[in-house]
């Protein structure tokens, strides 16, 4: 059911390898749980919280469409 709405990616691995940056440093830039930055970095996120992308946006200076990505339903 699901699938019929498309899907997104989180695509904050790939950002952090970008920047330079680990795991760590950006939770302590950020002031975000390790553990929160992880879920992120592993699209475990059942929820998607604005604060928390805005965060994300300003500390790794990208635009939203850089760390999501939005996959439409496919259509057959």
């Amino acid at each position: 059911m699901e699938e019929d709405f498309g899907s997104l990616e989180i695509r904050l691995n790939e950002l952090l390898k970008q920047k330079g940056l680990s795991k760590n440093k950006l939770s302590h830039k950020a002031e975000m749980n390790w553990k929160q930055i992880d879920n992120y970095c592993t699209n475990n996120i059942s929820r998607l919280d604005v604060f928390v992308l805005c965060k994300l946006c300003t500390v790794l200076e990208c635009r939203i469409e850089d760390l999501l990505v939005f996959y439409p339903p496919d259509k057959k």
